[in-house]
């Protein structure tokens, strides 16, 4: 993705999200120089990946695949591990309208995606064939909002704004806004973006090489370790 779409992308989304009421933390708006100043009381924001985060999958086509997030805050792996301690992740995502989040599923997440606000969020379920990969066929059970919802290898769930759905490690994923924008809660356990992430298709990166047509508004979790080592 070009640097000067990215920073658009990052406008649009401060717009979207303070239209339906949140307000993102202040780390958010450090330019790239506050970030490097402030480097040594944001270890744990950088440690943690917190911040923006803007792909396109690694497919040059961000309008078609492609999803905008923010994590808000994320917890550590070792608290996890030891069922104690800062094990919860949060985040906010835009799927725009048609916009695809490529089918994956997590080794160690489980997550409730929430739509917050918008059009309805189309989710796309499948279930795991014995050894865990991607089953066609295959279905399984998921919670909305706390009531089990059966589903079939490749339905297609549509939420409205407040409700939700919680996936497991197993329940192979993919979404869209269905008809318009829609603003995503995500709650979940701690969160791995660089390794967590099982993508249906080998074609698939989670994260998007950067052409640096202009400079950056603010950094994204994956500019962390060039932009601040």
């Amino acid at each position: 993705m070009k640097r000067s779409r990215i920073n658009e992308v990052m406008a649009a989304a401060d717009e979207m999200i303070r239209h339906y009421g949140f307000v993102l933390p202040p780390f958010a708006y450090w330019s790239p120089e506050e970030f490097k100043a402030k480097k040594g009381d944001a270890q744990a924001i950088i440690t943690a990946r917190m911040g923006w985060d803007i792909t396109d999958y690694g497919q040059g086509a961000f309008d078609e695949l492609g999803l905008f997030l923010f994590t808000l805050r994320n917890g550590k792996l070792a608290d996890l591990q030891r069922g104690g301690g800062m094990c919860y992740a949060e985040k906010l995502l835009i799927s725009r309208k048609d916009q695809h989040s490529p089918c994956h599923t997590h080794v160690i997440k489980a997550e409730d995606i929430i739509n917050r606000g918008g059009a309805k969020l189309a989710v796309r379920l499948n279930g795991s064939n014995p050894d865990g990969s991607f089953s066609e066929t295959q279905g399984g059970v998921v919670y909305c909002d706390g009531v089990p919802r059966p589903f079939k290898g490749g339905d297609v769930l549509l939420l409205s704004p407040g409700e939700s759905v919680t996936l497991l490690p197993g329940d192979w994923h993919a979404f869209w806004g269905e008809g318009g924008d829609v603003l995503i809660g995500e709650v979940s356990t701690v969160n791995d973006d660089v390794t967590d992430n099982v993508f249906v298709s080998k074609k698939i990166g989670r994260f998007s090489e950067i052409e640096e047509d202009v400079a950056p508004k603010h950094l994204l979790v994956a500019d962390y370790d060039r932009w601040l080592a």
